[in-house]
């Protein structure tokens, strides 16, 4: 959430960050101008109040002077004025709180300022690469993979290790069944990227809950502009969501809270399913399992202080790059547009991987930096010693990285022209040794 005194003191600044994240001229005017006017008629709100209760107060004192002088008809038209003021007060309360709220879901849906640095543009066309790796894997992997090589469904559908009918009858689209070693194979990656995240890159490993409530949801941004795109159940009088990613909990392990600077940064890791609707993904992705209702992640999260927050973003786009580089899978890294970023998001670099079946680049990490917008909505703060104020914190959070679209890259990249896959030899300890997955 964006801190009101910033956008009363910057309205102009909050309509080009609008307007460079594709919002027409016309409509980030009129947000900013509503915003200003919902602003401000709350504090000539809470101004009259105040001083509909400084008058309370100072007449209470008058009515004990009347009494004291014996002026009884002076005492009782204080007494009068009293009790109209304590009825505007009465009432003046819950229209703070009206207009409160009404301030408020107005800040809720409104996106986080893209950093100066982030590239302008409209959508992915205008994502720009900042760097690649594994040029040279994919020259020298060609030849082993046949003319045409295969896109991950056809190779585990071949090995008889991947289910996608089954799956349909069982939960519909958008799910799979996994057997045998492919699904001991995306254990094992889960297993690999959490022992390289918190042995070589010090980040703590989490065990989280997969369902939380509602205010969670909020702090972290998919609540409330991205309801549709969550899974809910029923609990007691209310509901809690399934999480569609890690980042919802670990990053609301500093809600309302107060952190010792010196503790920062907090950097947490968790591998979790995760669960999302894909509700805008109609017709993308629907062969294979690139797209799922239910997918394993790993994800990164760090908390840090104000100052530390760009370079712990680059630390963190690191880190997941180092899975890709240690798998020996190749990929690039783009920097978004600001027409492609997330909501909650200042600035994000994408990670695609080489995925040989399509003949492309897609996506397998989003490392994002948040600035201070999720904690405002999660009331995360930290304290410098020996300064009496406190500062919100910043959070960034990345995937480090999927599991599923990491097991779709393994299989493609190390396919060999008879079926079979070779196992990258950063996998072989936890796959009991096995080299290679073929047919049986």
């Amino acid at each position: 959430m964006l801190d009101i005194k910033w956008i009363r003191d910057n309205p102009a600044a909050l309509v080009e960050a609008l307007e460079r994240r594709s919002w027409s001229s016309g409509e980030a005017r009129s947000t900013v101008d509503d915003l200003i006017a919902k602003d401000e008629a709350r504090r000539e709100h809470l101004t009259a109040l105040q001083a509909s209760q400084e008058r309370r107060n100072a007449a209470s004192k008058e009515i004990g002077n009347a009494m004291r002088n014996s002026d009884a008809a002076l005492a009782e038209k204080l007494k009068a004025e009293v009790g109209e003021i304590k009825e505007f007060i009465q009432n003046g309360e819950a229209r703070e709180r009206e207009l409160d709220k009404a301030l408020n879901d107005a800040l809720a849906v409104l996106p986080n300022v893209p950093l100066a640095d982030v590239p302008f543009g409209k959508d992915e066309h205008d994502n720009v690469e900042i760097r690649r790796f594994g040029d040279e894997l994919i020259a020298r992997r060609q030849p082993r993979m046949g003319n045409k090589p295969k896109e991950h469904f056809e190779i585990g559908e071949a090995l008889g290790l991947m289910d996608f009918e089954r799956a349909a009858r069982l939960s519909g689209s958008r799910f799979t069944v996994l057997k045998g070693q492919l699904a001991r194979l995306e254990r094992a990656l889960g297993q690999f990227m959490l022992d390289l995240h918190t042995s070589e890159h010090g980040y703590t490993e989490m065990q989280v809950p997969l369902l939380v409530r509602d205010d969670a949801l909020f702090g972290t941004g998919q609540l409330p502009k991205f309801e549709e795109d969550l899974f809910f159940t029923p609990h007691g009088d209310g509901r809690l969501g399934l999480i569609p990613t890690a980042e919802v909990p670990m990053t609301n392990m500093a809600r309302e809270e107060i952190t010792p600077a010196e503790k920062l940064p907090l950097r947490m890791t968790a591998l979790t399913p995760c669960f999302r609707s894909e509700a805008g993904s109609a017709g993308r992705d629907t062969r294979g399992m690139l797209r799922q209702h239910q997918f394993y992640k790993v994800e990164l999260v760090s908390v840090t202080d104000a100052e530390s927050s760009i370079a712990e973003h680059e630390r963190m786009t690191e880190c997941a790059e180092a899975v890709l580089k240690k798998l020996e899978l190749p990929f690039r890294t783009v920097v978004l547009c600001t027409g492609d970023m997330g909501f909650g998001a200042r600035k994000t670099y994408d990670i695609e991987v080489w995925l040989p079946g399509q003949n492309a680049y897609r996506e397998i990490s989003s490392c994002s930096v948040c600035g201070d917008f999720q904690a405002r909505r999660m009331d995360a703060r930290y304290k410098v010693k020996d300064e009496k104020a406190t500062r919100f914190v910043h959070t960034l959070n990345g995937s480090g990285t999927a599991v599923g679209r990491a097991l779709i890259a393994v299989m493609e990249n190390y396919q060999e022209e008879d079926g079979s896959v070779t196992i990258p030899e950063a996998l072989r300890p936890y796959m009991g040794g096995l080299e290679r997955i073929a047919a049986s």
